[in-house]
């Protein structure tokens, strides 16, 4: 057998890389040897005001950015980034024909996912509608569960995933149940799969930190998924359920869900958890306080260190606000039991008062009164096990206090969630796994080296345009000028930037 030519071997290899995936760190590697830590803006462009940035998935064969802009237009923003120095938007797929708003998008060899929900009534069933990437021609509608609110590509290729919210109408008239799509791309064949199957868990998975609204008509309608995470053979998925507090875990070679994790709470009340929960003390000010955060994170991510998966989770937090029930007041509005919290200057704005928190938990044993107060998010980051669900880091208080050290603190969200962890992505880069932490209130990602996932080390932080709400990182592999690159999409100012490492 005659030996392949070095050009021929270079084309094979041109080929096996024309696979992207938002949302998966499974590339072909090219070595480049870079330093993590050193990551610095290299471009940026500005495609709107405020929703005109959302997410963005990059298309290896055409070398554009494909971006969901909200901003006053529904389409999508193609941006031409050949040279990611000077990136140009060079077209747009207007999505008026196809009757929803883009929520999310993916990529995969030269086809571009779009997760679409009802605009006529968000309640509906969404669709996926996936275009070709380089003449922007449509290959394929396919109807979701109600409120896709975000898309994957499996790594191979083989499936999309949406994550279908399901959220009620303003006053719970109509509360779809939350689900998953699984997208064969083979055929385009779907099967949508629900929680109900789990609902005699409830009581269960309740006592373990899970979340069920004491309004919800049912289980499976309260669910909420909100963000996939796809292991790198494509075998399995973790799934957020943000407001539900927790994790599911997909089994995809069965289209079936197999487990749901409780996240659990965490405890505020130690020197390094410790929050600033006042916008109105006119400083910013850690301090150990007896509250709990329910993780409730958006974006997930994945990994895998000596063979062990992980999955990392952005725990942000989020609430639920209608006209018919919304599930978040001030502390001093709230009745607290007296015996656990005898100082009655908590209820000062300075101190507690102000601290949003969840109304329907922390009344123990049911008198009235809270036992326990339970606020909105976790302000952190954490690694889980991905076979069992069992936390494994969490970075404490680190990104709120590091944002602080660097100016980039917004003291007006102290009440709320903090620097509000959005995003995150784990990436290899070289022999490390890296991760990505944005910050929507501080304007900023954090990088860690997560190598280690039991001890992960500070890296950096890098300002970003107004809200950071994507995160898409390319490899060398298929970045159009060999080297790792960073786009963040920034929601509040309509900004897509472009970020690289130095060089070692």
């Amino acid at each position: 057998m005659k030996k392949l030519s070095i050009s021929l071997l270079a084309a094979l290899f041109i080929m096996a890389s024309c696979n992207n995936d938002e949302n998966s760190n499974n590339e072909p590697e090219v070595v480049v040897n870079e330093n993590p830590a050193t990551f610095k803006e290299i471009g940026s462009i500005t495609i709107g005001g405020e929703a005109a940035a959302e997410i963005s998935a990059y298309c290896e064969k055409t070398k554009r950015l494909f971006t969901v802009n909200n901003s006053g237009v529904n389409q999508i923003d193609v941006i031409d980034i050949t040279d990611p120095t000077k990136p140009a938007k060079i077209g747009k797929i207007d999505l008026a024909a196809y009757e929803g708003a883009a929520n999310s998008v993916s990529v995969f060899d030269g086809k571009l996912a779009v997760a679409l929900e009802s605009t006529a009534n968000k309640q509906a069933n969404g669709k996926v509608v996936v275009f070709n990437t380089s003449d922007y021609s449509l290959i394929r509608q396919i109807t979701v569960g109600a409120l896709p609110d975000m898309i994957t590509y499996s790594p191979d290729g083989k499936y999309i995933m949406t994550a279908n919210e399901g959220e009620p109408n303003t006053d719970y008239s109509q509360d779809p149940n939350g689900t998953i799509s699984i997208i064969e791309t083979s055929n385009y064949s779907v099967t949508t799969l629900d929680f109900s199957s789990f609902a005699s868990q409830a009581a269960t998975l309740s006592k373990d930190g899970f979340r069920i609204s004491k309004f919800a008509k049912s289980f499976a309608q309260d669910i909420e998924p909100e963000y996939i995470t796809i292991s790198d053979d494509s075998k399995t998925a973790w799934v957020t359920l943000q407001e539900n507090n927790g994790v599911a875990k997909v089994d995809l070679t069965s289209k079936t869900i197999t487990a749901i994790y409780p996240l659990g709470l965490k405890d505020f009340n130690t020197a390094e958890n410790a929050i600033d929960p006042s916008d109105s003390d006119d400083k910013i000010a850690f301090n150990p306080w007896k509250v709990k955060g329910l993780f409730m994170p958006d974006a997930i991510s994945h990994f895998s260190a000596s063979n062990v998966p992980y999955f990392v989770t952005a725990n942000e937090g989020d609430a639920r606000e209608y006209n018919a029930y919304s599930d978040i007041k001030r502390l001093k509005s709230l009745k607290l039991d007296p015996t656990v919290f005898p100082d009655a200057n908590l209820k000062l704005d300075a101190n507690l008062g102000r601290l949003n928190l969840v109304t329907d938990m922390g009344d123990t044993d049911g008198d009235g009164d809270l036992d326990e107060l339970v606020s909105f998010g976790a302000r952190s980051f954490s690694i889980w096990n991905g076979n069992t669900g069992k936390i494994v880091y969490d970075s404490k208080n680190d990104l709120d206090k590091k944002a602080h050290e660097l100016g980039l603190y917004d003291d007006k969200r102290s009440d709320d969630k903090g620097s509000e962890p959005e995003a995150v992505y784990v990436a290899k880069m070289g022999n490390q796994n890296i991760l990505f932490v944005g910050l929507e209130r501080s304007d900023a990602f954090m990088t860690y080296d997560v190598t280690n996932p039991n001890s992960p080390q500070y890296l950096q932080t890098v300002k970003t345009g107004d809200a950071p709400e994507g995160i898409l990182f390319i490899p060398a592999s298929k970045s159009p000028t060999k080297r790792s690159l960073l786009v963040v999409s920034s929601e509040g100012d309509g900004t897509v930037k472009i970020y690289q490492p130095d060089l070692k």
